[in-house]
């Protein structure tokens, strides 16, 4: 059974994220807000390559492009908040999301679920902007070809 694209490239962007922000809590950095911006790095690989598999296997159209690339990335944000989920109670629960809300957005005092809900919602908007990005960029370099 082939793993569909989106499932392969969506894990890569989890697994690439999961493995940054574990390496920053052990060498100390994870409470940094400015290197936590580096994900978005790992999500414009997976995407990237979604769409490259998918011009590569002829599928040239721009909204099965576009809807494959919003797939592959939400994929990985899924795959993302269910690991910092799964993380933060292993963490202590509501007192792990209290220590990463005082370097991050949240004032007062956030639940796991209100954390994870506002960086789901973070997260889709991300993954609209990313896939609208780079469908401009292949629509133009496949318009040029």
């Amino acid at each position: 059974m082939k793993v569909p694209k989106e499932l392969l490239n969506g894990s890569i962007i989890f697994i690439g994220i999961t493995a940054y922000f574990l390496l920053m809590n052990v060498l100390g950095y994870g409470n940094s807000f400015y290197l936590r911006l580096v994900n978005i790095f790992f999500v414009f690989y997976g995407v990237n390559r979604t769409i490259k598999m998918n011009v590569e296997e002829g599928q040239k159209d721009f909204v099965s492009n576009a809807v494959s690339a919003m797939v592959t990335s939400l994929v990985g944000v899924f795959l993302s908040i269910v690991g910092l989920i799964i993380y933060s109670y292993m963490q202590g629960g509501d007192d792990y999301v209290q220590s990463l809300s005082k370097t991050f957005l949240f004032g007062g005092n956030p639940s796991i679920f209100s954390y994870s809900i506002s960086l789901l919602f973070e997260g889709i908007a991300s993954s609209v902007i990313v896939a609208m990005l780079l469908m401009l960029y292949w629509n133009n370099r496949l318009t040029t070809d």
